[in-house]
């Protein structure tokens, strides 16, 4: 059986580390914990932190599919391995706007579809782009006469990239992405 150390004995033990510990620490900084974090470490990280976001911005765009017309047949080719969009982050298309950050608007817009692109736009996630895909989601197409076609997503949405054609090839659609990502790096202006 041990023998029992009286409660005098512990006391002393604990100055003799607490001490120990003292000394040993004595010629060391030690750095706050993240509670009291000192302001040029914190300005630091968020320099740090501004540039991870917005690489990774630049390299997980998530495109809602949004064809409307014939255009939408092309934007399906760019899903095909011709293209190989995957190899560039391009192909998780989404069919929810809570998911997405990228409207690619592929075919003529009516006017009884305005409300509903609006509204799928205003719940897209923050910040939001939208490419016009096609002569139709560009300037109204051959049907830019017409009484329920608008002439150009243009005046409802703010549009970063145009896709010129009728239709426009999918190989247009890629060069429009890699544009959208120069354009969100900054290495682009409006």
């Amino acid at each position: 059986m041990a023998e029992e150390y009286p409660e005098e004995e512990f006391k002393i033990a604990k100055k003799e580390m607490d001490r120990l510990v003292y000394e040993s620490l004595k010629g060391r900084e030690v750095k706050p914990n993240v509670m009291f974090a000192k302001m040029s470490d914190l300005s630091r990280a968020l320099g740090i932190s501004k540039g991870m976001v917005k690489w990774s911005r630049v390299n997980s765009l998530w495109p809602m599919q949004f064809g409307l017309a014939c255009c939408a047949i092309e934007l399906m080719g760019f899903g095909s391995a011709r293209i190989d969009a995957e190899r560039k982050g391009y192909l998780l298309f989404r069919s929810t706007p809570r998911q997405s950050d990228v409207m690619l608007v592929a075919g003529w817009v009516t006017k009884s579809m305005v409300p509903e692109v609006k509204r799928l736009y205003e719940q897209m996630t923050e910040p939001r782009y939208v490419i016009a895909f096609g002569e139709c989601a560009t300037c109204g197409g051959p049907w830019f006469e017409s009484y329920n076609i608008i002439r150009g997503i243009d005046q409802v949405l703010p549009v970063d990239v145009y896709v010129a054609g009728c239709p426009p090839k999918p190989e247009n659609l890629f060069e429009a992405m890699i544009k959208l990502q120069e354009k969100i790096s900054g290495k682009i202006e409006d």
